[in-house]
């Protein structure tokens, strides 16, 4: 008996390290996704075109940055090359600041089917104490797989409620999430009553006014008109939610970047309408609206009261059967004539693993009209101000952080876009993630079936 239970030992023994051998293996197979250490030395960036994300593009260009701060634009016939430690070489391909992601929850749910993975929303209705960049996951398998598309930021933003929370902005080549914020709770997320709702009747649909809107609006003003007091210091007691919405007010704390800023969700003509009164009866600095299919509509007051627009996903479906089917790939084009300050993103089904197509929005909006450096700039530099983030990101300039990366090919195209270096503040950033690993896997596999079977 003694003996078997010794083998029995043994065999377990040597179970247990042929797993760990395996996890091993297995831990080893995984893409080198480890943070890039900081810049080193010098580089200079020469030779292609650079689409420097303020409009403008140049020819035959040079990015030069040092220390993690880009320190030269300009043509490449004026740098001087000795400065640097490192030149690439980037003839005949392009270079584009880092593509920036609003209003994303990638980091904040890995996969949908699994709960325990889904951490974009906390219970409640009322909940600006909320901040969504804490439970950002810098680790996730999805952030590898929209840097190697060019996507290099993004602001991390809660759902749920009435108000949902605050966001931040986030580098996305990071160990965790303090390292990997930009600007910290750089506003609050206020997701807007649908004031009216489709009733069919005898076939046909019809708007009618929701039962519930007005006193869903109340319950807004009325916490609104709680938050102004308690900035103004009309209260005693400490309050987490109050205090989170103190940069709201001229009343309350600024942060060094200035006002938060109120971001509004909404889609329709009507719910527009009632966020500019909103904004006007509340004097409030910043109001971004979230969404804004309808936007188009109602661009002259958007315009006169300084609202600008984070436009919902280009690839989406009209919302209603008359409207041009083609409208979601204007809208771009339309805010642009009408001078309506917008950014791109891609709130929608399957939003994390989707945002890897943001560079492809923006290509959609080019066919339909917009300029090409316009649609880099609603990627970049627009998105930056819209985010309060805009003295240090998204353009190719001096003094700015060097985030940037060259593509082979025309990076809002899908099948140009082939980003073959990215640097974070200068990092080199790791261009590899599992689905490219796969790829590989399962192309060394078919391709060496097909030498066998043509032998």
């Amino acid at each position: 008996m003694n003996r078997i239970v010794t083998l029995n030992s043994v065999a377990m023994r040597v179970s247990f390290f042929i797993a760990i051998i395996a996890c091993a293996g297995a831990a080893m197979a995984q893409p080198n996704l480890t943070p890039g250490a900081p810049q080193s030395e010098s580089i200079l960036v020469v030779g292609g075109t650079a689409h420097l994300g303020t409009g403008e593009a140049l020819e035959n260009a040079a990015i030069g940055f040092e220390d993690g701060i880009i320190n030269f634009v300009g043509a490449a016939r004026e740098v001087d090359r000795k400065r640097y430690n490192r030149v690439v070489d980037f003839t005949g391909m392009h270079v584009y600041p880092g593509f920036i992601a609003p209003n994303s929850t990638l980091g904040l749910m890995e996969v949908a089917a699994v709960r325990a993975s889904r951490d974009y929303q906390e219970v409640g209705t009322f909940k600006p104490n909320v901040r969504s960049v804490i439970a950002y996951n810098a680790a996730s398998d999805i952030t590898p797989t929209v840097r190697t598309n060019g996507v290099l930021m993004g602001q991390i933003t809660p759902r749920g409620g009435v108000i949902g929370g605050s966001s931040s902005v986030v580098q996305f080549d990071a160990w965790n999430w303090e390292d990997a914020v930009v600007r910290a709770d750089d506003g609050i997320h206020l997701y807007w009553p649908s004031s009216h709702h489709k009733h069919y009747e005898d076939g046909r649909a019809q708007l009618r006014k929701r039962k519930t809107y007005d006193q869903k609006l109340h319950e807004i003003t009325d916490f609104f008109a709680r938050a102004r007091a308690y900035a103004a210091g009309q209260t005693d007691k400490r309050d987490l939610r109050m205090e989170a919405m103190r940069g709201l007010f001229a009343e309350g704390e600024r942060s060094a970047q200035g006002a938060a800023t109120l971001f509004v969700h909404a889609n329709d003509a009507k719910q527009i309408a009632e966020v500019i009164r909103f904004k006007r009866a509340e004097d409030l600095d910043r109001v971004v609206l979230v969404g804004g299919v309808d936007s188009w509509m109602m661009a002259d007051p958007l315009r006169e009261n300084d609202i600008a627009v984070m436009l919902l996903r280009t690839h989406s479906v009209p919302r209603f059967a008359e409207d041009d089917i083609d409208l979601p790939y204007k809208l771009p084009k339309l805010l642009e004539d009408e001078g309506v300050e917008y950014c791109l993103q891609g709130e929608g089904r399957m939003a994390e693993m989707n945002t890897r197509n943001l560079p492809f929005y923006a290509g959609t909006a080019v066919a339909y009209g917009l300029e090409y450096e316009q649609g880099v700039r609603a990627l970049t530099l627009s998105t930056a101000k819209i985010l309060g983030v805009d003295e240090t990101c998204g353009s190719l300039e001096r003094g700015k952080d060097a985030t940037l990366f060259i593509s082979a090919g025309d990076a809002l195209d899908m099948m140009g876009n082939d980003v073959r270096h990215a640097w974070i503040q200068g990092r080199d950033v790791v261009l590899d993630n599992k689905q490219i690993q796969l790829y590989e896997k399962y192309k060394a596999k078919y391709d060496a079936q097909r030498a066998a079977g043509d032998r």
